[in-house]
């Protein structure tokens, strides 16, 4: 799962806003009698240019999310004609991971993206891809120095935290006395403990909802059903659910229905393609689920091909590409799920 990213950077719509269109084109507004400045930076567009060999390392494939990450990395990659991408196998092992970082920079790839394991322990390696002239796009999970990348980007676990809040607020915002319970994910990540502060900073804008329950999961499915069921037995009224993964989703969802139970609304989390059929089937407690955008890892590949060509971002003013990117937690509801279908992961 994706670990607490803490920066703050230009807000981006998740899959609203994709990187294509981050990295479209300049468009002008000038008029004939305002010819455009002629210090006008050249932003990335989807037209051929400079051959670009892009090196990709992330963990071992092992959920739904990790998974996704690498299949947008992959598509995106082919979007492109001049773009080379060089992708490891993957692995959760420390030490493993340094040594493919390592043998990407012994390639010399014009740019590297990586998505560390423990963003703390691979920070060395990135430094030194860096010092090697090559530079570092740092997906979601964060290295310890902001010289070991040129670029951050990635999710805002505070965020889905915070909109699975208002959104569950607004929906009870009428009802007195309404009680709110929260399935979270591994409580030794500091993912888990932002999405709660996040959740529990929205729930004090709304004073007539108290938590009344916090139970946390593993980020799976058999341990989502089985905390699940603790909390219906232990909770035999409440009106809301905060789920912070939609994998261990499927489990909740499992227990709830074991339970008889459809007296309450959830919200999930991360932007499951199975959450969003659930959403749009309406015939669940499921009703919306707060994105963490796999997509993130196609936007690091449209930076990644930015810098190795020595261009800005279209529609901003710079030169260079941002130092960091923070992605928005959009909410999916039956409202816009048909948008959002397309970026569901399995």
């Amino acid at each position: 799962m994706p670990e607490l990213t803490s920066r703050r950077g230009l807000l981006f719509g998740t899959a609203a806003v994709s990187a294509g269109v981050l990295l479209a084109g300049c468009t002008s507004n000038d008029t004939d009698d305002e010819p455009a400045a002629s210090n006008q930076p050249a932003g990335a567009d989807d037209k051929p240019g400079k051959q670009v060999t892009i090196g990709f390392a992330g963990p071992q494939a092992d959920h739904g999310w990790l998974n996704a990450i690498n299949d947008n990395a992959k598509s995106r990659a082919k979007k492109y004609q001049d773009v080379t991408l060089e992708i490891t196998e993957g692995s959760n092992d420390t030490a493993a991971q340094i040594g493919q970082i390592e043998t990407l920079i012994n390639k010399k790839v014009d740019v590297l993206v990586v998505l560390p394991a423990d963003g703390k322990a691979l920070t060395q390696v990135g430094l030194q891809a860096m010092r090697a002239g090559i530079p570092v796009v740092n997906l979601d999970r964060i290295f310890n120095s902001p010289q070991a990348y040129r670029c951050w980007i990635g999710g805002d676990n505070f965020g889905m935290g915070l909109n699975a809040g208002h959104y569950i607020g607004e929906q009870l915002k009428d009802k007195k006395n309404a009680k709110v319970i929260e399935l979270a994910g591994l409580d030794n990540l500091e993912l888990t403990k932002q999405r709660t502060a996040g959740f529990d900073a929205a729930l004090k804008n709304y004073p007539n909802i108290k938590k009344v329950a916090r139970q946390a999961a593993d980020f799976t499915v058999e341990s989502g059903q089985a905390k699940m069921s603790q909390l219906l037995q232990a909770q035999s009224k409440f009106d809301a659910l905060w789920n912070h993964d939609d994998d261990q989703g499927v489990g909740a969802l499992r227990a709830i229905e074991q339970a008889g139970r459809d007296d309450f609304l959830m919200v999930g989390g991360a932007g499951a393609l199975s959450a969003m059929q659930a959403i749009e089937s309406d015939n669940s407690v499921l009703k919306a689920t707060v994105l963490y955008p796999p997509t993130m890892a196609a936007s690091a590949i449209d930076l990644a091909r930015a810098l190795g060509q020595a261009k800005g971002v279209s529609g901003l003013a710079e030169f260079e590409i941002p130092t960091s990117l923070t992605l928005y937690s959009a909410v999916v509801d039956k409202e816009n799920v048909k948008t959002y279908l397309p970026t569901g992961f399995k």
